[in-house]
This record gives structure tokens, C-alpha cells and sequence, in this order.
């Protein structure tokens, strides 16, 4: 987890500056969050916790990882932002957050492929959701780690190659 702090595809520099870490079609798409509860699934270091929390949103983020969840408070406190982090694993979620419900429930880019059991963990997210709540979940297929750099048009690459892969961005084409 230290490792993604200093990654050059977190840019917590330029975070720390503007913390938004959302995509337009996030934001457009879920709309005013101002007064909304929102959790965050797998939040891992609360970059897209903290962007939601900047937008007005009431955040809990959640992840299994205790150094990822300090790193996200620590974030916070810096920042002056509003916003509470567990550590759970999602499928405690429910407990972990005393069986409140929330407005939104979100998920984003790379939480689903770690996944053993996705019918539960969907389960979990219906137990998370208010009444009137919505599941917002941004995610990828890795079927775009095949496709070329410049364009995202033309398969360039093996996608059952096994062997080491460095990648500097996630394909958001």
C-alpha cells in the first residue's frame, strides 16, 4: 500500500492540491450529492472518498486494509475534509457500519475482479442502500489492457499473455 501513495498514477501531489479524483461521467451521472450519505466499498486510500466528501456528500469509506484505511484518515485530517473510514472486509460491511443505510452506494475502477463471491457481495450492497438508494459502480474490463495505447482502437496485445505487465494509467477510454 506505500508503494500507491507515491505512485505516479495517484498524483497525491496534485490531489492535495484539488482533491477530486472523479471521472466527468461520475459525477454527471450520479449527480448532487450535497446532504447525500454516501459509502464507498473498497475505498483503498479514500482519493474517491474524499473527492465525494469535497462535493458535499455525508462519505464512510471501507476497505479491509488497516494501513490503507490509516492513510485515508490521515488524508482527510490533512485535507480538512469530513469523512470516516473503517476497516472491514466487504462482506461485513452491514456490522462494521451498525446497520446504517446510505443514499449511495458506490464502487469503483478495479474492486470488482477481487471479488470470490459476487452475488454476496451484491447482497451486502442491498442491505447498505436506503430505500430510495442507488448502487453507482464505475468499473473496467480488462479486455482494455489489450488495446493500443495512443488510440484504445486496435488490439496491440496478448490478452491471455501471463507474463509481468507494468502499466503507468488505467484505460479509461
Amino acid at each position: 500500500m506505500p508503494i500507491h501513495l507515491g505512485a505516479a498514477l495517484y498524483d497525491m501531489e496534485g490531489f492535495r492540491a484539488w482533491p477530486d479524483s472523479l471521472k466527468d461521467f461520475e459525477t454527471a451521472e450520479v449527480g448532487d450529492v450535497r446532504g447525500k450519505s454516501l459509502i464507498h466499498l473498497q475505498c483503498h486510500f479514500g482519493r474517491d472518498t474524499l473527492s465525494w466528501a469535497a462535493r458535499g456528500a455525508q462519505v464512510t469509506g471501507l476497505d479491509f486494509s488497516p494501513p490503507a484505511i490509516r492513510a485515508a484518515s490521515r488524508l482527510a485530517t490533512e485535507l480538512g475534509i469530513d469523512a470516516r473510514f473503517l476497516t472491514a472486509d466487504v462482506y461485513d460491511a452491514v456490522s462494521a457500519v451498525e446497520v446504517e443505510t446510505f443514499d449511495i452506494v458506490y464502487a469503483s475502477f478495479g474492486a470488482l475482479n477481487w471479488l470470490p463471491d459476487i452475488s454476496r457481495w451484491a447482497s451486502v450492497v442491498a442491505e447498505l442502500l436506503a430505500p430510495v438508494g442507488c448502487l453507482y459502480l464505475a468499473e473496467f474490463h480488462p479486455f482494455s489492457f489489450v488495446l493500443d495505447d495512443e488510440t484504445g482502437s486496435t488490439v496491440t496485445h496478448d490478452y491471455f499473455d501471463e507474463g509481468p505487465e507494468a502499466s503507468g494509467a488505467m484505460p479509461l477510454r
